[in-house]
C-alpha cells in the first residue's frame, strides 16, 4: 500500500532579519543619465525602463523623478512580472538626440552579518524544490532554478561549482566560497566582453565585467539546482585617499542572489568579493540581464547611434 506519511518539512532558513537593529540608513542621491545620438532623425521610439529602485525590506525610495527629452508623448508606470518598477515611454516627434535622466533619493539599511554556517545544507534546499509548487508556496522561488535566456545549463558550470559544494556544506558558505573563487580566478576586463557576449565565452576566457561574473555565479548555482537571481543596481564607490569624488564616474552594477530557504536570499558580489551591504542600491532583479536591462527600446530610423551613460551615486547625510 502507498505510504501516507506527512511530507518532510522544508529546511529552515538563516534566521531572517531585515536589517541590523538600530543601525542608521545610508542615504544616496542616484542620478542615471542615458543619451542616444542618432545618425539621422528618429520619428518614433518606444522604450522600457528599469530605472526606479525596487522597494524591499532594507531599501526605500524617498523620491524619484524621470525626465525624457524630447518630452514623451506617452508614459505608463507599472510593476513587472518579477515585482520591479518599470516605466514605458514613447517619443513621437522627430529627434536626433534622446536623453533619459532618472534621479532618486534612496535609503538603504545594512543587512545583519550573514550566519553562513547556520544556513541549511545545500542538498536539503535542492531536495526542497521538489516539494515547492503552486503560485503561493514556491513558484516565485522555483522559477529561478531553471535556464533563462542568457544563463543556460552547461557541464562546465557544474564542474566549476562542484569544489565549493561539498557534501553537507551550508548553502550560504558554499555560495560564498564560489564567489571567492570567481573573484580570484576571473579578471575584470572592460574590453573583453559586450552585452551580447555569450556566457560560455566569458567562462572560457575567464575575463569580463560585473554582468558576466553575476551570470557565471547564477549559472553555477543553478547547475547545482539552486535558485539564483540576477540583480542590477548601483554600488557606492570611494575615491582614492585625498582625491575628490568624480561626479558621473560611477556605473551600473550587477550581482547575484542565492536562495537560502524560507524567504531568505543572500546577495553576493563576485566582482568585488563582497556580501552585499548598504553600499549597494538595488534597481531590479530577474532571471538574468535580459529581464532587467536598465533601458531597451524599438525605434524607426536612426541610421546607427552613439550611446553615452553617466551614473552618479552621491552619499547624503541621513
Amino acid at each position: 500500500m502507498p505510504s501516507h506519511a506527512p511530507p518532510e518539512p522544508l529546511p529552515a532558513a538563516i534566521a531572517p532579519a531585515p536589517a541590523t537593529a538600530g543601525a542608521p540608513a545610508a542615504v544616496y542621491r542616484c542620478r542615471h543619465v542615458t543619451t542616444y545620438d542618432y545618425g539621422e532623425a528618429v520619428p518614433l521610439s518606444h522604450h522600457l525602463l528599469h530605472l526606479v529602485p525596487r522597494p524591499h525590506p532594507r531599501q526605500r525610495c524617498r523620491n524619484s523623478s524621470l525626465t525624457v527629452a524630447p518630452a514623451a508623448s506617452a508614459r505608463a508606470d507599472h510593476t513587472d512580472y518579477f515585482g520591479n518598477p518599470v516605466t514605458y515611454v514613447a517619443v513621437q516627434e522627430p529627434h536626433r538626440r534622446l536623453t533619459i535622466a532618472a534621479e532618486h533619493v534612496v535609503e538603504v539599511l545594512a543587512p545583519p552579518p550573514p550566519a553562513l554556517d547556520a544556513s541549511p545544507p545545500w542538498e536539503a534546499l535542492r531536495g526542497a524544490l521538489d516539494r515547492l509548487c503552486g503560485p503561493d508556496d514556491g513558484a516565485a522561488i522555483v522559477q529561478y532554478a531553471f535556464d533563462s535566456t542568457l544563463v543556460r545549463s552547461a557541464p562546465e558550470l557544474a564542474a566549476y561549482a562542484a569544489p565549493s559544494f561539498t557534501p553537507g556544506r551550508p548553502v550560504a558558505a558554499a555560495a560564498c566560497d564560489l564567489m571567492h573563487r570567481i573573484h580570484a580566478e576571473f579578471a575584470f576586463d572592460a574590453t573583453a566582453t559586450t552585452v551580447a557576449t555569450p556566457l560560455a565565452e566569458a567562462m572560457a576566457n575567464r575575463r569580463g565585467v560585473c554582468q558576466d561574473f553575476a551570470h557565471i555565479l547564477v549559472g553555477c548555482l543553478r547547475a547545482q539546482r539552486l535558485p539564483a537571481r540576477y540583480v542590477s543596481g548601483y554600488l557606492r564607490t570611494l575615491p582614492p585617499p585625498g582625491q575628490p569624488r568624480l561626479v558621473g564616474a560611477d556605473a551600473s552594477h550587477a550581482w547575484a542572489s542565492v536562495w537560502c530557504g524560507g524567504d531568505r536570499w543572500l546577495d553576493l558580489c563576485p566582482t568585488n568579493d563582497r556580501v552585499v551591504d548598504e553600499d549597494f542600491i538595488t534597481l531590479a532583479w530577474g532571471r538574468d540581464y535580459d529581464d532587467v536591462s536598465p533601458m531597451r527600446g524599438v525605434l524607426v530610423g536612426g541610421a546607427g547611434h552613439a550611446l553615452t551613460v553617466e551614473v552618479d551615486v552621491e552619499p547624503l547625510a541621513g
